[in-house]
């Protein structure tokens, strides 16, 4: 890492004249500066969760045709499978469902339809994750990566390139997989936790003797707190992934990385995780009502409705990547010490020792403001 210079990751599409080409398009989206970086008293504020909503349409505009590339051929296979539940086995689902049932009961949780709802959808969520590993953990992994290259080429100002992408790829895959893996075992501890604590105490105020209504509140409340934390964890987690890709860490030390990045800036990434996760359950929302229940007319609808509403799951997945990775730029921003610091990518390392190769890449160098 060597020291130069400071500026703001925040960028800006300034107004473009009428006549002007795609060339000049390019030369107008420049890096904005928030002060003089000459100013070592100044302060670069960081941004909130509309803002990077902002930026993240900024960069879907400038960079449209490799984002929707991205969109079509990695994340829209992936939506079909997982929507539609092709992979799924019901039986399994239904006998994983009924031990579900029976342990509650044994726990002392009343059998009520909320509680009977609630396993029945973790128990499709649990099958069909595990089905669809394999797809998560190769397009959709490589989604997450492509969609971080580009937005970091969008900052660079850069095109983003296909046959440089694979070899990036192939340079830090292990590395990625490792991540995803570690990603993977937090998440499930986190649910398994969650289900620990809750048999136990809801065991412990059957035994005292407390009313089944007082054990559901109390159920509720525990299943709020693990809604925070459960998001706070995957906001580590998807920010891990970008710093696998930027940074020179993966595994454990870049989910660590993450959660030392990410602090001052939490309730950011919440914001960010509680918009995704409502546009998803909308989206899946609807494909449940309209296209797998027929509750209405003869169904013909569902020949189109069906690969529009995957579409439009592939699409706030897509949006969901790209805000996780200008997030992960605005933290850096906000957390960097007073002091001009160059950070160089990994991706710059990857092209330095690529160049031997025969692959010719132009070197960038990614720049940060300091709050």
């Amino acid at each position: 890492m060597e020291i130069t210079s400071v500026t703001s990751p925040r960028m800006r599409l300034d107004h473009l004249e009428k006549e002007g080409s795609k060339e000049s398009h390019g030369e107008n989206f420049e890096l904005e500066l928030s002060h003089n970086v000459s100013d070592r008293n100044h302060q670069f504020h960081s941004m909130n969760a509309l803002e990077i909503l902002r930026e993240t349409v900024r960069i879907l505009r400038y960079n449209s045709s490799s984002f929707m590339i991205i969109a079509a051929l990695l994340i829209c296979p992936v939506s079909a499978v997982l929507m539609s539940n092709l992979l799924v086995d019901q039986s399994i689902v239904k006998r994983l469902t009924v031990r579900l049932l029976l342990v509650a009961k044994t726990s002392g949780l009343p059998l009520r339809p909320f509680i009977k709802q609630s396993c029945q959808r973790f128990a499709e969520t649990a099958v069909s994750s595990a089905m669809c590993f394999p797809l998560f953990i190769t397009l959709s992994l490589l989604s997450k990566a492509a969609v971080v290259y580009c937005v970091d080429c969008t900052y660079s100002r850069k095109s983003a390139d296909v046959s440089k992408f694979f070899v990036i790829i192939g340079k830090f895959w292990r590395r990625l997989v490792s991540t995803y893996v570690w990603m993977c075992m937090v998440i499930v501890g986190c649910v398994t936790t969650f289900f620990v604590f809750l048999l136990a105490a809801c065991s412990v105020l059957s035994v005292i003797g407390f009313m089944p209504d007082l054990i559901v509140y109390a159920m509720v409340m525990m299943g709020l707190v693990f809604s925070v934390v459960f998001a706070n964890a995957i906001v580590v987690c998807n920010i891990g992934i970008v710093i696998c890709v930027l940074e020179e860490v993966s595994g454990p030390q870049a989910l660590l990385r993450a959660g030392v990045l990410i602090k001052g800036q939490t309730q950011v990434g919440l914001l960010i995780f509680l918009g995704s996760t409502i546009g998803l359950a909308f989206v899946e929302g609807l494909f449940e009502h309209r296209v797998k229940t027929l509750s209405y007319g003869d169904g013909s609808s569902r020949i189109w409705e069906g690969p529009l509403l995957v579409i439009m799951y592939s699409f706030v997945v897509l949006v969901d990547s790209m805000m996780s990775t200008v997030f992960y730029f605005s933290c850096r921003s906000y957390t960097m010490e007073a002091s001009a610091v160059e950070y160089q990518s990994m991706l710059e390392t990857i092209t330095a020792s690529a160049e031997p190769l025969g692959v010719q890449w132009h070197h960038y160098v990614h720049c940060y403001a300091i709050g």
